[in-house]
């Protein structure tokens, strides 16, 4: 089986970088983009399967970057990940297409569930 292939997008350098760490010590394959602009870089280079997408960037906006990631290719899956009382930007996003949403700090077995759950829908 391939190796998943993940885009983390958070501008918080130590957290991505440690849950970047953590993944692929689960042998998957993984990118970080510390702002929506590089994201989107990725998103046409070099596609991802699925993006975890912080919604609060400086910037554009996690829910910006969704919205151009679905109208770039709309089969790559985003699971959203939300501050403590922002479920309401959880709950937009999945209205604008996100997989699932996630509130910090998450729990590295329930993000892996929801990958492969995100990776499983897209077949």
């Amino acid at each position: 089986m391939d190796r998943m292939k993940i885009l983390l997008v958070d501008d918080e350098h130590e957290f991505v970088r440690t849950l970047a760490e953590r993944l692929e010590l689960r042998n998957m394959n993984v990118s970080i983009a510390m702002d929506g602009e590089a994201a989107l870089g990725f998103v046409e280079n070099d596609p991802p399967q699925v993006v975890v997408l912080d919604v609060m960037m400086p910037g554009l906006s996690g829910l910006d970057v969704l919205e151009r990631i679905k109208a770039i290719n709309p089969k790559i899956q985003v699971i959203l990940l939300t501050g403590h009382g922002a479920t309401k930007d959880g709950i937009r996003g999945m209205q604008l297409g996100a997989f699932d949403y996630l509130i910090k700090p998450i729990d590295i077995d329930e993000l892996i569930k929801k990958l492969n759950e995100a990776v499983k829908s897209m077949v």
